[in-house]
């Protein structure tokens, strides 16, 4: 064999691989694309088919008291969550976004298909031209498509975010006073005993409290404090919120949120059973360490034994249907979340709704009684998803198109 023909050098052999593997994988991020549409086309499909089941509903007097469109888009939502197991926002943005690229942006949509985009490059054009005139829809692709074949998703949204603002109608000022409807605080859990605390907050207020927490982070640096400024921008924040002064400042302690920390006994005992971690309500399992701190030190976190202390009133029958306060919670501490399928909204800021209603001989019981969040309870009482207590704190959803969905209690306590 000839020096001409082996491959020049080891470096060009493993170059020939790595090209034909890049190009499989182009080619797989092309069909993923084309299916995306499609699902886009499927999702709308049951958008358009569940609105028409509401008219239908309405005309033959059959409503819940919503406004059709409103029942719609809520059995929509919660009928595509809980079959994809998604949370219902996500699921909304689903369907915003399906119908978006199916009726308003064909032209994303066809790019989309055809694989010149991806899904992230198509979702970038829709969130811009999401309060766009429908009018002005096709000029804002004109200007941007040619962009998505050469710019990563995010120059994408850059790009995209000045193509709007020349096409909007209305000025910046007055959609600002409109986004800060939508202010707001979230709280994600993360790994290894942390999470992450994000506020949607006005550009000038984020701004400015950043500005404050890190001017105080810098004041605390000192020989004596080996912490890095980023940490230190956290504890100030963290002591500014939750007890409204910085640690050492003598400025006094601001009023703190209940919180439960459920603590098996053999943990507080220094017994350490990995098969039963204690956990904080509204995150999960925490370390053995941070559990016992809490139980023997933080007056504001509730300590709890994994079984209720024996005199717990577990149920009024028909006496009466305000729930008592100790049951109320136990009924926290079992379910921990609105018990609605995949909704993770905390207990703690739910109703407590009889499964069984009160009007129709429902008993104010433990076994009739789930946290719900005012948008499910609402849902419950207005659409035709149904549910039953099916013991043991399990509940069985069924949706209006039949399906069922079960979720099962936070904690189980003996009863």
């Amino acid at each position: 064999m000839t020096t001409s023909e082996h491959p020049r050098t080891a470096t060009a052999a493993v170059d020939g691989g790595v090209s034909a593997i890049l190009d499989a994988i182009v080619a797989l991020e092309r069909l993923t694309a084309s299916l995306a549409a499609s699902r886009a086309v499927a999702v709308d499909e049951l958008r358009r088919l569940i609105a028409t089941a509401a008219e239908q509903d309405a005309r033959g007097g059959r409503s819940g008291g919503w406004d059709t469109a409103v029942t719609a888009r809520r059995v929509a939502a919660t009928e595509l969550a809980s079959a994809l197991r998604i949370s219902e926002s996500a699921a909304q943005s689903l369907l915003d976004e399906s119908a978006a690229l199916t009726t308003t942006l064909p032209g994303t949509h066809a790019a989309l298909r055809e694989g010149a985009v991806s899904y992230a490059h198509a979702i970038a054009v829709v969130d811009e031209a999401r309060n766009l005139p429908t009018s002005s829809h096709g000029d804002f692709e004109t200007a941007l498509l040619p962009d998505a074949t050469t710019r990563t998703a995010a120059g994408l949204r850059q790009r995209a975010r000045i193509v709007r603002e020349r096409l909007h109608p209305e000025s910046i000022e007055q959609r600002c006073r409109q986004a800060r409807e939508r202010r707001g605080v979230r709280l994600e859990p993360a790994r290894d005993g942390m999470a992450w605390l994000t506020a949607y907050l006005p550009a000038e207020a984020a701004t400015a409290a950043y500005r404050r927490v890190s001017e105080i982070a810098s004041s605390l640096g000192g020989p004596a404090d080996d912490r890095t400024l980023a940490q230190r921008r956290a504890d100030v924040m963290t002591d500014l919120l939750y007890d409204g002064v910085v640690s050492g400042s003598g400025t006094g302690r601001g009023v703190r949120a209940q919180v439960l920390v459920t603590v098996p006994v053999l943990s507080l005992l220094g017994h350490d059973d990995p098969t039963a971690r204690p956990t904080l309500e509204g995150y999960g399992p925490i370390s053995v360490e941070v559990a016992r701190r809490l139980a023997a030190h933080a007056p504001s976190f509730t300590r709890l034994l994994t079984h209720p202390e024996t005199g717990t009133v577990l149920s009024v029958g028909r006496d009466r249907y305000t729930v008592p306060r100790d049951l109320r919670l136990w009924l926290r501490v079992r379910d921990e979340t609105c018990r609605f399928p995949g909704c993770g909204r905390g207990a703690v800021s739910a109703d407590i709704d009889h499964t069984i209603d009160w009007q129709h001989a429902g008993a104010t019981r433990h076994d009739n009684l789930a946290h719900l969040c005012e948008a499910h309870h609402r849902l419950k009482h207005q659409t035709a998803w149904l549910v039953h207590q099916a013991g043991g704190g399990v509940l069985e959803w069924t949706a209006p198109s039949g399906r069922q969905y079960r979720t099962d209690p936070a904690t189980r306590l003996a009863c």
